[in-house]
């Protein structure tokens, strides 16, 4: 992995170890909550429950987390993604999850132009942003692998899928962890629990509100801070706030700093003056493909995107450090 990497896991690590939240996330006066954190996702996660103290529930939710991963993941072999990808699936007709995952994807590929794709694969697979020693892929690989990222040429009908050209493959990084939260919550509602906190490596997802009947203060971090320095903070209640920044997985090399947040049109890490997007939405699988959309946008168009939503609101953070919010963004 790279020291950038490293630093990362490190940053969540230190959280969870030495302050009751994550992510930015500050909850006061809730009293212990009942807590299960782990390295999954190839990220940090944690669910905390603060009025139904069962560790089953617990347990359960991080045994979701597993099973969903074990479908969705672009990396793992044993995963049916992978295996979707490299065309080694015993049979055509895919999951309910990974059905319901892709069309999700596809929807939001096609409303946004391509700005979000997730059949960027064929570009993404060619990026190793935790190698020992990362390196940009060769620029020929990636102009040959560009006409094969189009949404529009994957087809899913009867849960089963086709694509256009054998080539092309599917990544789900950007909606993923989005819709795992979704699922969590509504598990954590089925078992009667009204005040609780899932943490996806940024993506918050908020049940309900804290004990007391306030909203979670939820903290925004501050682009590439060294420690846990948030920029602002916002109340939320039963929503979700993902952020989408530069600063979460990059690596520097001969004087060029290279992000994760790819696009589609180039293959390279956006080029804007954009730091970070934050999404306050009602469910995390919008705020995931929103904030990934947004930054590919850029600020203006980012803006114009969701003030044409409903029950969408945004912040964007630009290289000066300056904050741009939508008209309803919670200040």
């Amino acid at each position: 992995m790279t020291r950038h990497f490293h630093r990362y896991i490190l940053f969540w690590l230190i959280l969870a170890i030495f302050i009751p939240s994550l992510s930015g996330c500050d909850i006061k006066n809730t009293g212990q909550p009942l807590s299960a954190s782990a390295i999954k996702l190839n990220t940090f996660v944690t669910v905390k429950i603060y009025d139904n103290k069962k560790q089953s529930i617990l347990d359960h939710c991080m045994e979701m987390i597993d099973q969903y991963e074990l479908l969705f993941s672009r990396t793992n072999p044993e995963s049916e993604l992978y295996q979707l990808n490299e065309h080694q699936l015993e049979t055509d007709l895919l999951s309910k999850p990974l059905q319901d995952l892709i069309q999700i994807g596809l929807d939001y590929s096609a409303a946004s132009s391509g700005a979000f794709d997730i059949a960027i694969e064929p570009v993404s697979s060619l990026w190793d942003f935790t190698a020992e020693h990362p390196v940009p892929p060769d620029p020929a690989d990636i102009q040959a692998a560009l006409p094969y990222v189009k949404a529009s040429g994957v087809h899913l009908q009867d849960g089963r899928i086709t694509f256009d050209d054998p080539h092309m493959g599917i990544d789900l990084g950007g909606i993923a962890k989005g819709y795992i939260a979704d699922r969590l919550k509504e598990y954590l509602i089925s078992q009667g629990v009204h005040s609780a906190m899932i943490n996806l490596g940024g993506n918050v997802l908020c049940v309900g509100t804290k004990p007391d009947g306030s909203p979670f203060e939820i903290g925004i971090q501050k682009p590439f801070s060294e420690r846990n320095e948030v920029i602002t903070t916002i109340p939320v209640t039963g929503q979700s706030v993902v952020s989408s920044g530069v600063y979460e997985r990059y690596f520097d090399y001969e004087g060029v700093r290279y992000h994760h947040l790819l696009d589609p049109a180039t293959g390279y890490p956006v080029k804007n003056d954009l730091l970070e997007v934050t999404i306050l939405s009602d469910q995390s699988v919008d705020g995931d493909a929103l904030s990934t959309t947004c930054f590919v946008l850029g600020l203006d168009e980012g803006m114009e995107l969701i003030e044409s939503l409903p029950d969408v609101e945004a912040m964007f953070i630009t290289d000066d450090n300056q904050l741009h919010y939508s008209s309803g963004f919670p200040k």
